[in-house]
């Protein structure tokens, strides 16, 4: 029986995803460096169905059909290079070969070219839902060689999450590493998403004084509005959860959150492009500060809390908080859209943003009611510089406004860390300025070290030196950005 696809890799997320492929009709070649997981598979959750197991790479590529397409469900890294060469050895030109595990993008873009020079088709895909997405449709974004979407077009739409309208959440992205690139951009939002919600509960269980009944059951009405989520949701079973004593088992769990370096690299790569991501790294920044355990609990001896008690009732509490998490949100995908805009741009990926925002719509992580609003959005126009000048989103954080600044001057007041919500706001008001005072800190780069300045009453791009002090001299340095 030849197959139509075959897989490498048979941890969580591979078998799960050869499962889904069967469901819908298509015959999967199995295959794992470790042989006896091939037959512990078959004989397992793959009895009975339309999935074939190889015990060797030579074996497995004799059981696909052509153009032979091989997906890998390997850790990141070296091991995807490894098995590329090896694979390189056995395919022809116009074989495919699919990166589908959680790939930093310039290496994805590497082995695009380098795949590309030997004939062979590369797709380096994200991948998002974990394994109840990849067993029952998971998101995902393909990029790489534009040859070799229409081969796995096909499959990927078939065992992809479907959004209310029907529509598969999985889309061609870009060329090179752009579907990696998208899937960085993902998880840093997922990121982002994560800490608002930590922020939230923060504030109503510390400052509020919610019990965790009322916790599941305030978050349990905001997954009915706005803020309807897969994270809410999830959110809102964990303060449900009690332990084996009777007591809510998040009360049991360490405050130290761990991180496998996405959003890192998406705090990174905005770093590099020059695009102010603030929220998504404030969200990487409060993981690094959990971590320090140890010098909190020292630190905490050291200082006392804010005497201040909120005067709000409980219902005004959520309600403000709820409004803040909700513009708090927009401004994280309007700074990650942003940041795909202008990746987009000097990559020329040409990214379809509304197609981004429907492949999110369903089977992802950050998969939420809001994401249509997105897609609308750029469907009104595909050029649009930021999220915050559409029609909607204005009307969505004129309205949260209020509430939004009332949350994070609780919060201060309280002493309760906000990071997120506090940069976001500190975003919006910067986006919303016309006047920053940057004006001052280019008159003091220009007075240490004659970096020039432009002049509001001048052309953009006529540089002037002003000597300060009277004696420094008028040479001024050479302008550049870096």
């Amino acid at each position: 029986m030849q197959a139509d696809i075959g897989l490498i890799g048979l941890a969580v997320m591979g078998q799960n995803l050869i499962l889904n492929m069967a469901d819908h009709k298509y015959t999967v070649a199995a295959f794992n460096r470790t042989v006896s997981k091939v037959d512990e598979f078959l004989a397992g959750p793959a009895k009975g169905k339309s999935i074939v197991g190889a015990r060797d790479l030579k074996e497995f590529i004799s059981k696909l059909k052509k153009p032979r397409r091989v997906m890998l469900m390997v850790k990141a890294g070296d091991p995807v290079d490894e098995f590329i060469d090896l694979l390189t050895l056995l395919l022809e030109k116009g074989d495919i070969i699919i990166d589908g595990g959680n790939s930093h993008f310039p290496d994805s873009q590497r082995r695009y070219e380098a795949l590309k020079a030997k004939g062979i088709l590369f797709i380096g895909t994200g991948i998002s839902g974990g394994e109840e997405g990849a067993r029952n449709g998971p998101s995902i974004m393909p990029g790489g060689n534009p040859d070799a979407w229409p081969h796995v077009k096909p499959i990927f739409q078939a065992i992809a999450a479907k959004s209310d309208d029907g529509a598969p959440c999985c889309d061609w992205v870009g060329e090179g590493g752009a579907g990696h690139y998208v899937k960085m951009v993902h998880n840093g939002i997922e990121y982002g998403d994560m800490q608002l919600i930590c922020e939230a509960y923060d504030i109503l269980h510390k400052g509020g004084q919610f019990t965790f009944p009322e916790l599941a059951k305030t978050f349990t009405e905001w997954n009915r509005g706005a803020l309807d989520s897969y994270l809410i949701e999830i959110t809102m079973h964990i303060f449900s959860k009690m332990d084996t004593d009777g007591k809510p088992l998040l009360e049991k769990i360490l405050d130290v959150a761990g991180q496998k370096g996405t959003g890192k690299w998406t705090g990174i790569d905005a770093l590099d492009r020059g695009m102010p991501l603030t929220l998504i790294g404030e969200a990487v920044f409060a993981r690094c500060l959990s971590s320090l355990k140890d010098e909190r609990v020292e630190a905490s001896r050291h200082y006392k809390a804010p005497t201040y008690k909120t005067s709000l009732s409980k219902t005004d509490l959520a309600t403000a908080i709820s409004h803040a998490l909700y513009a708090s949100k927009i401004i994280s995908y309007a700074q990650g859209f942003m940041l795909m805009r202008t990746a987009s741009e000097e990559n020329k990926w040409k990214l379809n943003f509304g197609s981004i925002a429907l492949m999110w719509r369903g089977g992802c992580i950050i998969r939420s009611k809001f994401l249509g609003k997105i897609k609308e959005a750029y469907d009104k126009n595909s050029k649009l510089a930021s999220l915050l000048v559409d029609p909607f989103f204005e009307g969505e954080i004129t309205r949260c406004e209020a509430f939004w600044r009332k949350t994070v001057a609780e919060g201060a007041l309280l002493g309760i860390p906000l990071p997120c919500f506090s940069t976001a706001l500190s975003f919006f008001d910067g986006y919303r300025s016309a006047q920053l005072p940057a004006n001052l800190l280019q008159a003091q780069r220009d007075y240490f070290g004659a970096h020039t300045y432009e002049r509001i009453d001048k052309p953009r791009g006529q540089f002037f030196h002003t000597n300060w002090t009277g004696t420094g001299g008028n040479v001024s340095s050479s302008t550049y950005n870096v």
